[in-house]
């Protein structure tokens, strides 16, 4: 039996869907652990335990504390609404401060977030520790 080719190239166009729907199946299903949900401390209510998020807000201006082994630290997130306590185990970046805005990556354990990542977020008006003695020259006009 000979197919023809209309049929021919049909029945190619049907396989090459096929395996493109089958390889972004397989993408998805292997990087469903790897999504970060990125959530303030009014929603995480609705985050499920254990599962890999963001958690964005403001460090609470008096909640950082430094555990005994110098790693670790200790302080809340709050949206204005809400806030939620976040744990940490590692070097901070040098932006990172109380009254500063922070996204932390990780999970929720028993009511407390347990950051594996720690980013710290400036304003636009944000100048480096470095440029800060330097003064900017207005544009020559």
């Amino acid at each position: 039996m000979m197919v023809r080719p209309k049929h021919q190239r049909l029945v190619l166009v049907s396989l090459a869907l096929a395996a493109l729907l089958g390889a972004v199946l397989l993408a998805m299903w292997g990087l469903k652990d790897r999504a970060a949900y990125f959530y303030t401390p009014s929603d995480i209510g609705s985050a499920a335990p254990g599962r890999a998020m963001r958690l964005g807000g403001m460090v609470d201006k008096g909640s950082l504390a430094h555990g005994p082994d110098g790693i670790t630290i200790r302080f809340t997130v709050s949206d204005g609404k809400a806030r939620l306590p976040v744990t940490y185990r590692g070097i901070v970046p040098d932006l990172f401060r109380e009254g500063s805005g922070v996204v932390a990556e990780g999970r929720l354990d028993r009511g407390t977030f347990v950051a594996d990542n720690i980013l710290a977020k400036h304003d636009e008006r944000y100048m480096p520790p470095q440029m800060g003695n330097i003064a900017v020259a207005a544009p020559a006009q």
